[in-house]
């Protein structure tokens, strides 16, 4: 399915990701501490760049004490920690789009980590605005139904009750889309109607896909991985289809 832009790149992996479970929340602690100085505060309500981190924080089972720390942090008055965010494209294995988003006190250093990722695994980085083109920025919601309990039809009829535009879905998850203005608004409904979410945030789907070779399959997976190992990486984008 085409509108499977994160979830069907990342189950392969999720054994992997769970492992570096510590990792990704420091990663979505610093959002949250972006959040709350550039956003307008620490009240998800007023707040609604905030509320957006807070929904993806939940979705990956960051604990409750874990965001109330990182809200508290973020507006203590002497917390002086300052991130700005930079994005940066570019190109993997047999041209494959890759969108690099950071959060980093430190740009040099920062782009020269990414260059080097690029690189290492036989890709190149770009210029700003060659890729992301390609892209647009979508609410994307994932449900689980790995049990197959949940009727399809009513999870689309709560799907447009809150405001998305489509769904998607397979034997396992319901994938639900929205404009990035709608997303907090669809996440909260479907929350209160008890779904359970394997992944919730604003992403950026790829407007089509590239199949890769084992060969630069391996390299696209190194080059990801190493932009995930990275602190100041904190998402990474791309049409690489690496569906089994």
């Amino acid at each position: 399915m085409a509108g499977h832009s994160k979830w069907h790149n990342i189950q392969k992996t999720k054994g992997a990701q769970d492992a570096k479970r510590a990792n990704l929340f420091t990663k979505i602690a610093k959002e949250i501490l972006v959040a709350v100085k550039e956003g307008g505060g620490p009240n998800p309500e007023s707040n609604s760049r905030l509320a957006t981190v807070i929904t993806k924080a939940r979705a990956a089972n960051m604990p409750n004490d874990n965001i109330k720390r990182a809200i508290e942090k973020a507006s203590g008055a002497g917390n002086s920690e300052n991130f700005e965010t930079v994005i940066y494209e570019g190109y993997g294995p047999n041209g494959v789009a890759i969108i690099v988003e950071t959060l980093t006190d430190n740009r040099n250093r920062t782009a020269a980590d990414v260059r080097h990722a690029f690189d290492k695994y036989g890709g190149n980085m770009g210029t700003s605005g060659c890729v992301s083109w390609s892209f647009k920025r979508k609410g994307i919601v994932i449900i689980d139904n790995e049990d197959g309990e949940l009727n399809e039809e009513t999870v689309l009829e709560h799907a447009l009750d809150s405001g998305a535009e489509d769904m998607q879905s397979d034997e396992s998850i319901f994938e639900i889309t929205s404009e990035p203005e709608n997303f907090n608004e669809m996440a909260e409904y479907l929350t209160k109607k008890g779904y359970k979410f394997l992944s919730a945030q604003v992403e950026m789907v790829p407007d089509n896909y590239i199949r890769l070779d084992e060969e630069s399959s391996a390299l696209m997976q190194k080059m990801l991985d190493m932009f995930d190992d990275n602190d100041d990486v904190q998402e990474i984008w791309h049409n690489w289809e690496n569906y089994e």
